[in-house]
């Protein structure tokens, strides 16, 4: 959905009301949600009705409505809000484009203030006083959020959507396919470059020369003025454009396994302090609630390193982001693999407990987790942040909310991909014994699955860096813009 979301936004809506749009859908999802648990004839049963019967066809429908209103809200809400933030900011003026560097950052900074919020105050008020003063609380937020972000549209800056981001993709393939037998040149005078001032030029890089072919002049003459069928003849811009989207496509599959080893920190790791004692002076934490930890630990960790790390960074190594993006990344994933190692230290800890204890509730405290939660924030605040930024900036400027997309495309199929690789590692290792994953979770071997995960994350970050070892990065031809800040 966010795929589909981003492409509509790049290609036709526009990123402003595309926002405006999914926004007011995310809203109506959620109001439909809140009237299930105020209007009766919508109200779900409860734990406690004593005249109870199966849901009606009006509560699966009003149900089923909200959920897929909320889907297709996120979906367009998501990459379209992001990449037109990032989009109030000139990339010919350096000022600004180190303002855009700081700019995922704080998204990631105010994303982490609304996790907290999220599974602290309204976790305590859907406990306490109900779902339906929850999804009140939260309609309304949405909807004042919405009507802020409405009435700043006059000091918005403005891409025009134009067509098909996908359509010049293709049309360098097929440019390429049809000059395959041509040989290649020994200089780029024989490469042709559109004179369009409006865009964006890209500089020409030595990758995938076969797409080369696409932009090389052959027996056609140029006119001036005169334009030639794209079809035939590629400018070297789109050629990039397109080596850019094929770089990508490695970089998103090598960065699945970092969302699955994310994945157990809503998981297993929740479920893992549903087990323990969470009690601080007679008040009882809900389990979600340990999740705040690992926000924390990314605020912290992007507040120092945008603050301290970064500005150290650029006088050491003389570049604007101090450290390459990918590298930012690549950190990240060491962090995860050590989070994994922890987790399953952690746990092994806690089975033996409850191996002793026998009850429902052990007497090791939840902050025991806290490790494990304070390295994946720590993870989150490198891999996460630094995904935005790749796929937002080593995309074609006209994909920029479908590269948002797929960095959001990068979680959902982990979450997927965990999934199944549960269902694979339980089956598997239930016949050669007992399953790692038992009737609960005092009976199954999740120290053993977090093993796995952490050994297969340190396979994949070598293949990483085998893959990012000489990355050529987006290569614009600047044009200087003095900022009169």
């Amino acid at each position: 959905m966010p795929l589909l979301g981003g492409f509509i936004a790049d290609a036709y809506a526009g990123r402003f009301l595309m926002i405006l749009l999914s926004s007011s859908i995310y809203v109506a999802g959620l109001t439909i949600l809140t009237m299930t648990q105020f209007i009766p004839p919508l109200k779900p049963c409860g734990v406690s009705d004593n005249n109870c019967i199966n849901p009606t066809k009006i509560h699966k429908l009003a149900f089923f409505t909200a959920m897929y209103f909320l889907s297709v809200g996120t979906g367009g809400h998501k990459p379209s809000l992001e990449s037109f933030g990032a989009d109030q900011f000139d990339d010919n003026d350096s000022s600004e484009r180190k303002g855009k560097m700081s700019y995922f950052n704080y998204w990631n900074v105010a994303l982490c203030a609304g996790l907290v919020l999220g599974v602290t105050v309204m976790a305590y008020v859907q406990d306490n006083f109900g779902w339906g003063t929850a999804n009140l609380i939260l309609t309304v937020s949405m909807f004042l959020t919405t009507v802020i972000f409405f009435l700043g549209r006059p000091f918005y800056r403005y891409r025009a959507p134009q067509g098909s981001p996908l359509t010049p993709l293709v049309q360098v393939l097929v440019a390429a396919v049809r000059k395959r037998n041509l040989p290649y040149p020994s200089n780029q005078d024989s490469f042709y470059e559109s004179e369009n001032t409006n865009m964006r030029l890209l500089s020409h890089t030595n990758k995938l020369r076969f797409l080369d072919k696409a932009c090389i002049i052959e027996n056609e003459v140029v006119s001036e003025g005169e334009k030639p069928s794209p079809w035939k003849l590629s400018t070297i811009t789109k050629v990039e454009e397109t080596k850019l989207v094929v770089k990508v496509v490695p970089i998103w599959f090598v960065s699945l396994l970092f969302g699955v080893c994310i994945a157990q920190g809503g998981t297993f790791y929740v479920k893992q302090s549903s087990t323990m004692n969470r009690n601080i002076n007679g008040f009882e934490i809900p389990p979600a609630s340990i999740h705040a930890i690992a926000a924390f630990g990314m605020l912290l960790c992007i507040i120092c390193y945008d603050k301290i790390l970064v500005p150290i960074l650029r006088r050491v190594t003389g570049k604007e982001r101090g450290i390459p993006i990918l590298q930012r990344v690549g950190i990240g994933m060491v962090f995860s693999i050590m989070g994994m190692v922890v987790a399953a230290l952690v746990e092994k800890k806690r089975l033996m407990v409850a191996e002793r204890e026998y009850n429902r509730v052990l007497s090791m405290s939840v902050f025991w987790l806290t490790p494990q939660y304070f390295i994946q924030g720590i993870g989150d605040a490198f891999t996460l942040v630094g995904l935005q930024e790749y796929f937002y900036e080593q995309v074609p400027d006209s994909m920029r909310s479908i590269g948002i997309a797929l960095y959001s495309s990068v979680l959902g199929v982990a979450n997927f991909y965990s999934s199944f690789l549960i269902i694979v590692v339980g089956r598997v290792t239930g016949r050669f014994g007992s399953s790692w994953f038992g009737k609960d979770i005092n009976s199954s071997r999740l120290d053993k699955f977090y093993w796995l995960l952490a050994i297969m994350s340190a396979v994949n970050f070598g293949i990483y860096i085998l893959l990012t070892r000489k990355y050529d990065y987006k290569n614009v031809q600047r044009k200087e813009v003095v900022s009169s800040k």
